[in-house]
């Protein structure tokens, strides 16, 4: 197939899905599939989504006009069987995914960069079991759950300061996916929790080995490095993983997949219940990796490769969450505050400091570790002035955030940045704002949500408008525009161009837009 009949191939299906979606009439049957018998009962649920993606922007690194072209045809089929056979209850939740190589990434693949992994076969397919565990009561007030899982920490899904159990995949669709269940890595571990009903609360501990019963690769959060779609500008097409470049390192000895890891959770109530709080330690890998070079190797351990390699550190957490009602504003409020024990930063905004300067390489100078607090404060609120002034249905949901990552000690001196390849030093306060407001029409059937957010400390942020259509019980087609917008973004790859360049900067020239088609069974 030539790559023009590709690109008309993947445009119809595009067509075809919308076509498809705004054609189909509402359900009201339940499409779950339920067994039982006496002391067992299994049930089976899960989706079938299509996912298309289309540029809204040229990708400078990639010669000709990238923009209008289709970024992602992505075919996801995720099942679950759950359910009890006497005590004991089980979950088995696989997930297979298959995408379309379009015009788009083939030309990636061609930049000339790539250690030979095709994007599709080797990076965005995939198949694999999500969740494996079974659940018991172990006494009146003792509850095991043993096997591969999920366990979410603290108070927000949305730059995590505690939710630090688990890496995330990133890699084909960077931090916009709204389930974060969806791009989580889950992990087998023993996760028990202990009912305290004298004192109003709970005690959970996980226990997460390595070894053979954790791949490398579930640890740490996987970016985009492979030099597909969502690579920080101005890397798509380069594989930062290849072999000879950085490839991940998980023996390196301050960061070995094969420890022990864990955490625990206190969660209890305060003030006769009106307050839910929580008490957190957790000894975790950094869920960024850290580049570990020849130059000046971490710790003295050097890469395997003998120029440079990524590795996830283990570092302890403490933490603590609260949330309440407040009468007098009508609305819950959350915080979430984390004090991360010496978290990782390269060094080097220069890379000749270190007599690397010929490798353009910011940040290849080593790793310092600094003490972090990382703080959420949260409103969320039923509001009816939409009702009025848009005309929604019912009063709608409005969610204001402020994140900040507050860097101790930090001085000029210690030449740190915010990110390898980029020269921009990372601030002492990195606060970000966002906001979520979700309408709803036609009774909870037509869904629009706007989601914005903006960089206090460096400038640049983000606008997601999208809208949700729900048919029956089954049906429901996303359509989003990912909007990206920067203070200070880089083209070529230079320490000396990327002085200006932060986390939003990173996205530029990667506006999306998107429609994702569910059938839930």
């Amino acid at each position: 197939m030539t790559r023009r009949n590709k690109r008309t191939s993947v445009r119809r299906i595009w067509v075809a899905l919308l076509g498809c979606a705004m054609g189909v009439q509402a359900s009201n049957a339940s499409a779950q599939m339920q067994f039982g018998g006496d002391g067992w009962e299994l049930t089976l649920v899960g989706y079938l989504r299509q996912y298309v993606s289309m540029n809204l922007e040229d990708a400078p690194e990639n010669p000709g006009d990238d923009q209008f072209r289709l970024s992602m045809v992505r075919t996801q089929f995720q099942p679950s069987l759950e359910g009890y056979v006497g005590p004991v209850n089980f979950r088995l939740q696989t997930r297979t995914v298959r995408e379309v190589e379009t015009g788009y990434l083939e030309d990636l693949e061609e930049l000339g960069a790539n250690s030979g992994d095709d994007l599709v076969e080797d990076i965005y397919n995939t198949d694999e079991i999500r969740e494996a565990y079974i659940d018991f009561d172990l006494t009146g007030g003792t509850n095991v759950r043993l096997g591969r899982q999920q366990v979410a920490f603290g108070e927000t899904d949305f730059f995590q300061a505690l939710d630090l159990i688990h890496g995330f995949d990133y890699t084909w669709r960077s931090f916009l996916v709204s389930e974060n269940e969806d791009s989580r890595k889950p992990l087998n571990m023993l996760n028990v929790t202990q009912q305290v009903t004298a004192w109003q609360g709970a005690l959970q501990v996980l226990v997460i080995p390595g070894g053979s019963l954790n791949r490398d690769r579930d640890f740490g959060t996987s970016y985009g490095l492979s030099g597909g779609r969502w690579s920080n500008q101005p890397n798509k097409g380069v594989d930062f993983l290849n072999p000879g470049v950085s490839p991940y390192q998980f023996d390196h000895e301050e960061g070995d997949a094969d420890d022990l890891k864990g955490a625990v959770r206190w969660t209890g109530l305060a003030f006769n219940g009106a307050v839910n709080y929580s008490l957190n330690y957790l000894h975790v890998h950094n869920p960024d990796p850290v580049f570990n070079s020849v130059f000046a190797p971490f710790k003295g351990d050097g890469p395997d490769n003998g120029f440079a390699s990524l590795i996830f550190p283990i570092i302890d957490v403490v933490g603590f969450t609260a949330s309440g009602y407040s009468t007098k504003m009508d609305a819950v409020f959350s915080t979430e505050i984390a004090y991360a024990m010496d978290k990782p930063f390269n060094v080097g905004q220069d890379p000749a400091v270190c007599g690397a300067g010929s490798t353009g390489i910011a940040g290849i100078c080593g790793v310092d570790e600094k003490d972090v607090i990382s703080l959420m404060l949260r409103m969320d609120k039923q509001v009816s002035w939409t009702q009025q002034l848009l005309k929604t249905s019912r009063p709608s949901f409005l969610s204001i955030q402020i994140f900040d990552d507050y860097i101790l000690d930090l001085s000029d001196s210690d030449d740190l940045v915010q990110l390898v390849g980029y020269s921009a030093e990372p601030k002492s306060h990195s606060v970000i704002a966002t906001a979520i407001l979700s309408l709803n029409y036609a009774n909870d059937t037509i869904n629009p949500q706007l989601a914005g957010g903006y960089d206090i400390s460096y400038g640049g942020g983000f606008v997601i408008p999208s809208v949700q259509f729900v048919w029956g019980d089954h049906w429901r087609l996303k359509l989003e525009a990912d909007l990206f917008f920067d203070d200070g973004s880089n083209k070529v790859a230079s320490p000396a161009a990327s002085q200006d360049t932060t986390i939003f900067g990173y996205f530029a020239n990667n506006d999306q837009l998107m429609a994702r088609l569910t059938y839930q069974f």
